[in-house]
């Protein structure tokens, strides 16, 4: 999935540059006023902590997809109204069954209604 492959990205650029900024303090300190060690700690957990959250952050972020997955999917058979386009080019109500769901190459959930491919977000209602 390309969120999990983007974020494992991210992190390990997050890791780089907070070791990158460690060494740098590291290098940079006074030798007469050394780095405090509980300053060092102080940091270090911070830095747990971020990591934590990303994970739960992309946790969070599967747990969404899985839901909008297993929601558009109880969709099928069933008859939603959207917004489109009409053949004199103004913007109107219209319905469709829901015959097929997928996704899309960013991963996005799309609904197959009367052949064209829509969105969750492009429902107004269900029947």
């Amino acid at each position: 999935m390309s969120t999990t492959t983007s974020s494992a990205t991210s992190a390990s650029s997050l890791q780089m540059d907070y070791m990158t900024l460690l060494v740098a303090q590291l290098q940079n300190q006074n030798p007469l006023e050394p780095m405090d060690n509980d300053q060092m700690a102080m940091q270090l957990a911070q830095y747990s902590q971020l990591q934590q959250l990303e994970g739960m952050n992309n946790s969070f972020s599967s747990v969404l997809d899985a839901t909008q997955k297993s929601y558009a999917s109880s969709l099928i058979g069933k008859t939603v109204s959207y917004y489109a386009t009409q053949a004199d080019g103004s913007s109107g109500a219209a319905e469709g069954v829901v015959k097929e769901v997928g996704t899309n190459s960013d991963g996005k959930v799309i609904l197959n209604v009367n052949d064209i491919a829509l969105s969750l977000d492009d429902i107004v209602t269900i029947k």
